[in-house]
This record gives C-alpha cells, structure tokens and sequence, in this order.
C-alpha cells in the first residue's frame, strides 16, 4: 500500500465511507421490496396461481436513484452524498417534498464509522474487512428497524466470510471461529424456543440467531456474552428513551437487530479495551 500517513487514511475511509453509505441507502430502501415482490410470485407459482406480468420493484445496481414521491431520476449533483441532501435543504429539486433524514445519517455513520475503523486497525487487510463488517451491519440494522426483518442474503455471506477469514487466520483461529458461530446461534435459538414454550409468542426473529452466528465466526465464542449483554442495554436504553418520548408504544414489537450490530460493532473496535477496563473495575487483574 502506499506509504502515506495515518491520518491521510482515515481521511479516505471517510470519504469511501460516505460513497458506501449512499448505496447502503439504496441497499436498505430496495432489497427488501425486491425480496417482498419475489416471495410473492414463488407463493403464487406453488399455489399454482397466475402470477401477474408486472415489472419487480427497482433492483439495487442498475436503476438509477429517483425521487420516492415524484419519481423524477436524480442528478449527478443531488445524489453527492451527505453534501446533495444539505444543498437541497432536505427537499427534492423537482416537486419540494421532505427527503427522509435516513439518507444524510446512513451515510454520515458510514464515513465516521469507517474512519474509525482505519484509526483503529491501519491500513491494513484487517482493517479492509473490518470495513466490510462494518457497511453489512449498518445494512441490516437498517433494513431491520425499517422491516424487522434481517435478509439471508446479507447474513449468511457474512456469516461465511467470517469463517473463511479464520482460514488465514486474520481475527480468530479455525476452530474459534467455528465455535463462536455455533454457540451465536443457538445461544439466541434455545432463548427463542424457551420464551415461546412459555408464553407461546415469538420474542425474535430466526434472522437475529444468523447475525449473532455471524459476530461469533468473526470474533470467536467469548466475544458471545458481552455482545448480547451490550445489546440488552443498549436495547433497554433506546427502547426506554423512545416509550418515554411516546415515540414508540408499549407492547409494539421493536427490531433487536440493530442493537445486536451495535453491540458486535463495539466489541470488535474496543472488545480487548472494554473487557480490560471491567477487569480492573472488578478487581480480576
């Protein structure tokens, strides 16, 4: 890699970080719909119904991005990320209706997210796919809290990828990494079969037992129980910060996923650093 300082990389993982996240926006508004259109038409084709002749929603690589309420195609200076939705002052060029903030955000949180990535790993080819499982999880906490729903086709790579670094090994040996993904999984499993044998209610989805298997491939069977512990309260805080601002209503189911994602993301940047600091809180080391 060419010899530049630090600091000069982190600036270009921002930068690469605001590109990735504009189409982590797009990732996040289509694939569900597209997934939504298809499970359709294969329930019709085994219902043996007729399956309508209607165009699929827009795909995530080759349609150009449009205005959600006009439809009007973008242009080159309005899809400028970050920078494009601050010049329109949140408002399309075309028919002034409000453009979602979730645009500006996804794309500020992944260029500060990806320069800290860089900060912390180096220029290095951990750090390339620490930026890798970085923009997958913004995806899916992205995709969940809009849909409550965590694609396979964005868990399942991440969960292989995970394994086949252990190859190298880049994060955790073979074994480790095996073993995290195993017990990531049926750790939330055996929670889900538990909570429904006793209440006959489903507490999560089976897409959270794929994510936390994935976090295990990544980073081994010991980084498990502080992840879903960090989840818990950061899902306590927001969804009790939200219930206090009535801005979500008592007994409405709410996306653990994203909380899952900020917890692994923590602990993969500062797990050695947090884990450290409790060991010298409790008196252990």
């Amino acid at each position: 890699m060419p010899d530049l300082p630090l600091t000069a990389w982190i600036a270009l993982a921002a930068v690469l970080g605001l590109l990735v996240g504009s189409f982590l926006n797009v990732v996040i508004l289509r694939l569900p719909e597209r997934m939504a259109a298809e499970w359709r038409r294969e329930a019709r084709a085994v219902l043996e119904l007729e399956v309508p002749d209607e165009p699929l929603p827009p795909g995530i690589v080759r349609e150009s991005s449009h205005c959600p309420h006009c439809k009007h195609p973008l242009s080159a200076a309005d899809n400028i990320p970050l920078f494009g939705w601050l010049l329109l002052g949140g408002r399309c060029r075309y028919c002034k209706a409000r453009i979602s903030i979730q645009y500006p955000l996804v794309e500020l949180l992944s260029a500060v997210l990806s320069a800290v990535v860089v900060w912390k790993l180096g220029p290095t080819w951990p750090a390339l796919t620490g930026l890798v499982l970085t923009w997958t999880l913004i995806a899916l906490s992205g995709i969940d809290f809009r849909t409550q729903l965590l694609p396979d086709q964005l868990t399942l790579p991440l969960l292989w990828l995970g394994l086949l670094l252990a190859l190298k090994p880049l994060f955790v040996e073979p074994t480790t990494a095996i073993l995290g993904a195993a017990i990531g999984y049926l750790s939330l499993w055996s929670v889900y079969w538990l909570f429904k044998l006793l209440t006959g209610k489903e507490g999560m989805g089976h897409g959270d037992f794929k994510l936390l298997a994935a976090l295990g491939a990544w980073m081994g069977p010991l980084a498990i129980l502080p992840i879903v512990l960090l989840s818990s309260l950061i899902g306590a805080i927001v969804g009790g910060s939200l219930i206090a601002l009535s801005r979500h209503e008592r007994g409405v189911p709410m996306p653990f996923g994203p909380f899952i994602a900020m917890a692994g993301w923590v602990w993969f940047i500062a797990g050695d650093a947090l884990l450290h600091t409790y060991l010298q809180f409790t008196g252990l080391r």
